[in-house]
Order: structure tokens, then C-alpha cells, then sequence
């Protein structure tokens, strides 16, 4: 699977973003799809997912009620729409790709249970 995301920018606080995810070479819909992200000297860490039928998601507490995740299998893109930015939600953002191996599979929350990577998207938010 390759991956391919876009849509970072800079953005002043209280603005919003629409990153997108494009992904090539396997069965789109197979997967779970995943929105992380690395501000300078932090760890990786999650922000959303998405099942594979597009109807199971999940957010990290800091994002929850401001960021939503969004797929269309039709065109193997995922989405994540950003709302209400703050300066902390500057970072370097990924998209990850995870096989769905079971209807009712546990959504993934770690990087490591990610198998294909993005080249990552900058988002800035200025105060």
C-alpha cells in the first residue's frame, strides 16, 4: 500500500484544515485507516481512526469534538477534517494503514500496529 497525503498549511488559531490520505496498490476498504502525528521532539502519537466500511471511529482525547475522520473507499482516500486548531495541534501529520483482519476487529490506536506510512503533511497553527 502506498500512501500519499496533503492538505497541511498554515492556519491561524481558531481556523481550519482538510488533510487527505490517497492510497494505492491493495484493497482500500481491507483497511483501517489511521491519522497520527510528531511535533519536534515528541513522540509519534495518535490522533484518529477509521475502519475499513467507514462507520467505526476513533479519536484521541485532545482532538475529540474538533477533528473528524472521514473516508471514501470509491476513491481510496481518507480524510481528516480539522476544526478549531489550536497552536498545539501544530505537528507533522501521517497517515497510516492498517489490515483489518476481522469485521469487529479492535480499532488500532498505536503506531505500531500500522503497516504502511505516509511521507507526512506539516501543519502549522500561528496565535
Amino acid at each position: 500500500v502506498q500512501l500519499q497525503a496533503s492538505g497541511g498549511g498554515l492556519v491561524q488559531a481558531g481556523g481550519s484544515l482538510r488533510l487527505s490520505c490517497a492510497a494505492s496498490g491493495r484493497i482500500f476498504s481491507s483497511y483501517f485507516m489511521g491519522w497520527f502525528r510528531q511535533s519536534p521532539g515528541m513522540d509519534r502519537e495518535f490522533v484518529a481512526a477509521i475502519n475499513g466500511g467507514g462507520y467505526i471511529t476513533a479519536y484521541a482525547d485532545s482532538v475529540e469534538g474538533r477533528i473528524s475522520i472521514s473516508r471514501d473507499n470509491t476513491r481510496g482516500t481518507v480524510f481528516l477534517q480539522m476544526n478549531s486548531l489550536k497552536p498545539e495541534d501544530t505537528a507533522v501529520y501521517y497517515c497510516a494503514a492498517a489490515a483489518q483482519r476481522q469485521v469487529f476487529a479492535p480499532t488500532p490506536r498505536t503506531q505500531y500496529e500500522y503497516d504502511y506510512w505516509g511521507q507526512g503533511t506539516l501543519v502549522t497553527v500561528s496565535s
